[in-house]
């Protein structure tokens, strides 16, 4: 790589590096040292910003709810996406491109269009109030992930070996066991990062959960962030705000560590046959 590479690399390091780090420290400060000095370090490591953050803003409770609607429709996203790709991918019947297309087409729908009318079919079903309305939540989330998940996993399961199926086949394993033991394990790269991928779009998801999830006891981070900042026209704790911010953000960070590496190593399938 070149000097001008090696620059440009580690300008946008610090674009996205100094911002985060600006936000960690600031989340240790009082709410008068962020308005007199923003760009300082705190005086005093004010640790119960924290705790003002994840009980008084109730931002404890709305990281519950999400990890509940994330995991949940995340499970099912995968579940649903990996089974549907597979088919798609490797039994050829009238029909199978149509299926393909169609789920593609759906990658080019603005949500926004489809708010409105999701919001009274998940209406009419009872989906939007009490704890239903998570399951609800949780069903828009996994059908708005699908048509992504079905097209990166496509790929990934028209790359693998046909012989690998065929000798399954002689060897007695049936369709499901053929999937379940044998092709998505060898899928594993494109799964993990269709994971993050997909993880990393529900958990900053705003506009459904602003629109479907009415009920204040369901909501999610996105809405408990945007409810704490209108709050701090009354109430100014900046602090307990950025401290807000780093408990949102942390998951994230935890899991792109943590699956980097599967990551980096599925950005394509392998053509080999």
């Amino acid at each position: 790589m070149t000097i001008t590479h090696h620059l440009v690399l580690g300008l946008w390091a610090l674009l996205v590096i100094l911002p985060l780090l600006w936000t960690v420290f600031t989340s240790f400060k009082t709410s008068q040292e962020i308005l007199t000095d923003p760009f300082g370090l705190p005086g005093e490591m004010q640790w119960n910003n924290y705790s003002r953050a994840w009980t008084e803003a109730r931002i404890g409770e709305y990281f519950f709810n999400t990890i509940i609607v994330v995991g949940a429709a995340l499970v099912i996203v995968m579940l649903l996406g990996a089974m549907c790709a597979y088919v798609l991918a490797r039994f050829p019947f009238p029909g199978n491109r149509v299926i393909y297309f169609s789920m593609i087409a759906g990658l080019t729908f603005p949500i926004f269009l489809a708010v409105v009318p999701l919001f009274f079919v998940l209406n009419n079903m009872g989906l939007l109030d009490g704890k239903l309305g998570l399951v609800g939540l949780i069903l828009s989330y996994v059908a708005f992930a699908l048509p992504f998940t079905v097209f990166f996993l496509h790929a990934f399961f028209s790359g693998l070996p046909e012989e690998i199926s065929e000798a399954a086949a002689i060897d007695g394993a049936g369709d499901f066991r053929t999937f379940f033991q044998i092709m998505l394990p060898m899928a594993k790269p494109g799964l993990a990062s269709v994971a993050i991928f997909n993880f990393l779009g529900l958990w900053n998801q705003y506009l459904l959960p602003l629109v479907l999830n009415r009920e204040r006891s369901n909501h999610v981070l996105a809405q408990g962030l945007v409810n704490l900042q209108a709050q701090q026209g009354y109430q100014v704790d900046w602090g307990g705000m950025f401290a807000s911010v780093v408990i949102t953000v942390i998951p994230v960070l935890v899991v792109y560590v943590i699956f980097q590496r599967q990551l980096q190593g599925g950005v394509g399938p392998s053509t080999d046959k």
